[in-house]
Parts: C-alpha cells; sequence; structure tokens
C-alpha cells in the first residue's frame, strides 16, 4: 500500500515538530512498583527497544520514496513508518480507501490528495465523473483531528465538505485547493469563520461559484495568522474594505494573489499595508472604472520599490502596460515571474527582462514574439523553468513564436530544467540543439498545436528531435510529445528514457509498435496519457508485465475495443478498468471512447456515474 500513496514528482515537507514522542531513554525500561516500596525498572523486550530507537530514527526521513522503501523491510517497520508518518500523499483518491489510509497512518497532520486525471483540464473527461472529498474528510474527522494541513488537486469539494473540514479539525492551518471545483462563496464564508488559526488560504485554478457571499468579511477579528493568500481565480468580485482591513492585521502575511476584481489602485493602498510581502499576484493592473479622472495617480513606483523582499511577482490579469514601468524597481531581485495572462510585446517585455538577472522561474504569453524570448535569453543565466502559453490555441493560428525563439532559450539559459513551448513550426536542429545545451533538462513539454507537423523545414518527421532529448538529457523524468512522429521516435523513448515517469502523447506513432517500445522499454513510466493516436489492443495487452506498476493508464480517441479492454480486466484483478463514454452519448460495444485505468487496493469505486462502465 506505501507504493499506492507515493508520488516522487514532489517533495515532503519535514514533519512537525510538536509530534508526541517521547525519548529513547524514557522508551527503554518501564517503572513499576515493588512490595519494599522501592521503585524498580522493568527493561523492555528486545523488540521494543529497537522500534523505539526506529521511531526516533524514521523522524529524520522526510522523502517519501524513501519512507516506502523503510515500510517493506519487515512487519516491524511497516508499523513504526506508519506511527511516524505525519505527511501522507495519495496520487489517485480511488487507489485506496479512507478507511485503509486512516487505519494504517494514525498520527497524519497533513494530508496531499489527488484525484482526476490531467487530462481533464483539456475537457476530454465528462463532469461529475468522481473524486469526490466527501468520504475523506468525513474518515479523518473520526481519525485524525489533529489534521492541520489539507492540499488538494482536482477533487470535487462542497461547501458542506468545508465546512466539515472547519468544524472537525480545531487547530486547521493551511487549506491549499488546485484544479478543483464544487464549492462556493457561502462554502469559503463557513470555512474562514470557523478556523481562527488558519495561515494558508490558497485557491489555485479552481471554478468558484459565485453565491453572493462577502466570504473576505468573514475572517475572525483581531490579528490574524495568515502568511499566505490566494484567490485570483475567484470569478467574483470582493469587498475590498474587508481585505484591506484583513490584510492590515495579517503581519505574517508573505503570499497574496488577487483576483482582477481589484484594480491598480487597490492594490497600490494593500502594498503599503504589507510591504513584507514576499510574493504578489497583481490582479487586473489596470485603474478601476470608477475611478475619476481628475483623481491624482498613486506613487506605484515607490509601492513596489518598498517591498523589497518580493521575488515572486505574478498577475496582470487585464493589464494595462503604460503601468508596467512601476515594477521596474523589483525587477533585480525577482526569482519569479509569471506573464501568462498579460498579453504585451517584446518592446514591453525589454526593459523589464533586461534587469532579472536572478529570475529562475518565467511563464508568458507567446505575444512577446521570438524576439522576446531572445531578450530573456541574453539576460537570465539563471533560468531554470520556462512556459510559454499561446494567446490563440487553436490549430490553425499563425503562432508568433518558432524554433527561433526555442534556440535562442537553449544557447542562453544553460541551467534550464524545465520547459513548455506552446508553437506552431518548430525544426529537429532547435531540439537537438536544446538537448546539447540543456543536458539537465527534467522536464520537457513541446506542444507542437498543429496536427501531425514536420521539422517546417525539412519536411521530416520530429523523431531525431525528441530522441536527441531522451538520449542526452540524461535526468529526464517527464515528456509531453507532439508534431509528425512515426514509431522511430518511440523506439528512442523505449531504449533511452529509462528514468521517464510521465509521458503524454498526442496525434503520433504509426502503428501498436510504437506504445510496445515505450511500454517495454520504460521500466520508471508511472503515468501514461495518450489521445488521437492509432493504438489497439495489442498495443495495450503489451503492457500486461508494466500496468501493476503504473499510477495510471489514459487513453482517448485511440482503437481500442471493448474486448481488449476486457482482456487486460480478466489479467489484472487488482487493476480497475474504466471506459468512460460522452455523458450523452450511447454504449457502443466495438468501440472505446475513453480508457482510464488505475491500480487499487480496493477494487471497482462504488460512485461511478453512469457513463462509466467498470469491467
Amino acid at each position: 500500500m506505501a507504493e499506492q500513496m507515493s508520488d516522487d514528482d514532489e517533495r515532503q515537507q519535514s514533519p512537525p515538530s510538536d509530534l508526541d514522542f517521547t525519548s529513547n531513554k524514557a522508551r527503554t525500561c518501564i517503572v513499576t512498583g515493588s512490595v519494599s516500596g522501592h521503585t524498580e525498572f522493568q527493561s523492555l523486550y528486545p523488540d521494543q527497544v529497537l522500534e523505539n530507537v526506529l521511531e526516533n530514527v524514521l523522524h529524520f526521513l522526510t522523502s517519501r520514496r524513501d519512507r516506502n522503501s523503510a515500510s517493506l523491510v519487515c512487519k516491524s517497520w511497516y508499523r513504526v513508518e506508519a506511527l511516524t508518518r505525519s505527511e501522507l500523499f495519495i496520487g489517485n483518491c480511488y487507489a485506496v480507501s479512507p478507511a485503509r489510509a486512516t487505519a494504517r497512518f494514525t498520527r497524519v497532520r497533513a494530508l496531499h490528495l489527488k484525484g482526476r486525471p490531467r487530462f481533464a483540464d483539456f475537457n476530454l473527461m465528462p463532469p461529475d465523473w468522481g473524486a469526490h472529498f466527501n468520504p475523506w474528510v468525513l474518515a479523518f474527522a473520526k481519525a485524525c483531528p489533529w489534521l492541520e494541513k489539507v492540499y488538494l488537486k482536482r477533487m470535487s469539494v462542497t461547501d458542506d465538505d468545508l465546512a466539515t473540514l472547519a468544524e472537525s479539525f480545531l487547530g486547521f492551518k493551511e487549506l491549499v485547493l488546485v484544479c478543483c471545483d464544487g464549492f462556493g462563496t457561502s462554502g469559503l464564508a463557513i470555512f474562514v469563520s470557523k478556523c481562527r488559526q488558519l495561515k494558508v488560504l490558497d485557491l489555485i485554478e479552481s471554478e468558484v461559484s459565485d453565491d453572493e457571499t462577502d466570504w473576505i468579511s468573514c475572517f475572525p477579528e483581531g490579528e490574524s495568522h495568515l502568511e499566505s493568500l490566494i484567490f485570483d481565480c475567484v470569478e467574483c468580485p470582493i469587498n475590498f474594505e474587508a481585505l484591506e482591513r484583513l490584510v492590515a492585521r495579517s503581519p505574517s502575511l508573505k503570499k497574496l494573489r488577487l483576483n482582477r476584481y481589484v484594480s491598480i489602485g487597490q492594490l497600490y493602498r494593500l502594498m503599503v499595508q504589507a510591504p513584507q510581502l514576499t510574493h504578489l499576484g497583481t490582479g487586473s493592473f489596470s485603474p478601476s472604472e470608477v475611478a475619476g479622472q481628475g483623481d491624482q495617480e498613486p506613487d506605484y513606483v515607490t509601492a513596489f520599490a518598498a517591498c523589497k523582499s518580493l521575488v515572486c511577482l505574478s498577475g496582470f490579469r487585464e493589464i494595462i502596460p503604460d503601468y508596467l514601468p512601476a515594477i521596474y524597481p523589483i525587477c533585480a531581485n525577482l526569482t519569479s515571474l509569471n506573464f501568462s495572462y498579460a498579453n504585451i510585446t517584446a518592446e514591453q517585455l525589454k526593459p523589464i527582462i533586461s534587469n532579472c538577472h536572478k529570475l529562475q522561474v518565467f511563464w508568458v504569453l507567446d505575444s512577446i514574439c521570438d524576439e522576446g524570448l531572445q531578450a530573456v535569453a541574453a539576460t537570465c543565466k539563471e533560468l531554470r523553468e520556462l512556459r510559454v502559453f499561446p494567446v490563440d490555441a487553436r490549430e490553425d493560428s499563425d503562432g508568433p513564436v518558432s524554433e527561433v525563439g526555442f534556440q535562442a532559450i537553449s544557447e542562453g539559459c544553460r541551467k534550464l530544467q524545465s520547459i513548455l513551448y506552446f508553437c506552431q513550426r518548430m525544426t529537429n536542429a532547435a531540439v537537438i540543439a536544446m538537448s546539447r545545451n540543456c543536458p539537465d533538462l527534467v522536464v520537457f513539454r513541446l506542444c507542437i498545436m498543429g496536427r501531425h507537423r514536420p521539422d517546417h523545414v525539412t519536411g521530416e518527421p520530429m523523431d531525431d528531435g525528441f530522441g536527441a532529448i531522451v538520449m542526452n538529457c540524461k535526468k529526464l523524468t517527464r515528456l509531453a510529445v507532439s508534431g509528425l512522429l512515426t514509431d522511430k521516435a518511440f523506439d528512442y523513448i523505449g531504449r533511452y528514457g529509462k528514468l521517464v515517469r510521465t509521458l503524454s502523447v498526442a496525434f503520433a506513432g504509426d502503428s501498436d509498435m510504437a506504445l510496445k517500445y515505450v511500454l517495454e522499454g520504460c521500466p520508471q513510466l508511472q503515468k501514461l496519457e495518450i489521445r488521437d493516436s492509432p493504438f489497439g489492443d495489442a498495443a495495450l495487452c503489451s503492457g500486461l508485465h508494466h500496468y501493476y506498476n503504473m499510477r495510471f493508464l489514459w487513453m482517448s480517441s485511440c482503437r481500442l475495443t471493448h474486448q481488449g479492454c476486457q482482456q487486460i480486466a480478466r489479467a489484472m484483478p487488482r487493476l480497475v478498468v474504466e471506459v468512460i463514454r460522452s455523458a450523452d452519448e450511447e454504449e457502443v460495444y466495438d468501440r472505446v471512447q475513453t480508457l482510464y485505468m488505475y491500480r487499487s487496493l480496493e477494487g471497482p469505486r462504488n460512485d461511478a456515474p453512469k457513463f462509466v462502465t467498470i469491467l
């Protein structure tokens, strides 16, 4: 079960220091009374002494992978590791039941739980598929009343769940909801009103319904413990006066990300109240529509200059570029800059990026063109992560970035470890150059948006480019491929991608051999996502030896049949095989629209909707 609850893509933090464990000396003997009235010391059994020592040692073991390995040594280690685990990560909420998790891990203070697969973000999964938080919060409320932190990703969370969370855990401190849905502002109001020790409330890319409830004003009065407040995804107005009062009474606040209903004038007022911020999401970064024309503009430059600890900047939801010079004073200190909502040009970017010498993370729209990427390459020598998103994601659009900007980045940013790059055209030469110039790449995601697009200079498939990535980037663990790819590219991946854990494939491959190369050649593969590719039952069956080692396999719009999927289900009873169709689609026996397979200790789930058939 330890492996079901592991994910090496993320790091587990150190356990809280306030767990109640006694020292070795106190555990190596038992104090008893004697007939004469003198105290006697009765020694524990050697196995008990060993467990006591082991318990104290395991407190220093924070890596999930190491802890999982330790739990497999023997029954004693299995038991002690569970007792000392304060943070529990479950990469698939259906891989294990809440009852099993709470029975084994009885001293958990932090829960990390993931639900729907990533392709759900692209509308490839019908709504109401599942991943409900309710059974988890009810189970932990009974078994772990000392729970302090919850991190959820792609889960369905209701207002009642938020109320249960607030009422059941009196010392609750941190809630992070990433890509979650099902709740609204009324649920947030109940939650924040009852969590008096709340330190973190981060709502990231989640869908929050507008119940016309003023949730910001529901934070308890008095000095707040808030350290992080993120609500940039909340698409409804907020009570700014209440927010301003909350920020003013939150001296520990370090992270604040505002939604698009906060104007730049209001941003100024908040920055004056909180110059200690290290992370700031600016909101709209444009003036309010109700601002008077004769009103004097605040000194935004001075406000930003006063925030000397600011290292991470994002937001710019409805940017007016004329206000960009306000951030010039802090550029030299920035390590992270997110312009993924800012439709700016290369000329508007250059004065900013030319001062960002410490920048390590940069997200941006392709509106900056190749020229903007060349400016980034010229300055940002410490860059570790780059994401370039499209302004227009249509397949037939004219992409403003190409292999020119891509190669400039590879030549100028040699410390790059992660890249996500959307474009319309690319060359093998540019990708090969990236593999040689940036050998430390761990994540490589190249998304050529047009289907089956070859090297736009030579007309050849993109096989050699992706082959070079897996050959030269020895640390690569995550790969997304696109463009015109033959089975040769997958042969490269199978032969050289020995550390690849996550592989995403779209509109690629010639035959079943492509998938067979990957499933037989990538021993570390955990997550495999495939759409619109010519892989059928033979390809699916080639992974029988490996599926128990994987977290999941997703295939949509391929060439699978019910018979082939049923064969997998019969051969691997501990694998849950879900066949998913659109909510309004009639079941067609000889065709599988979407296959989602995952390992589970519990067997088929009991909350599957009608459009899901579990084989």
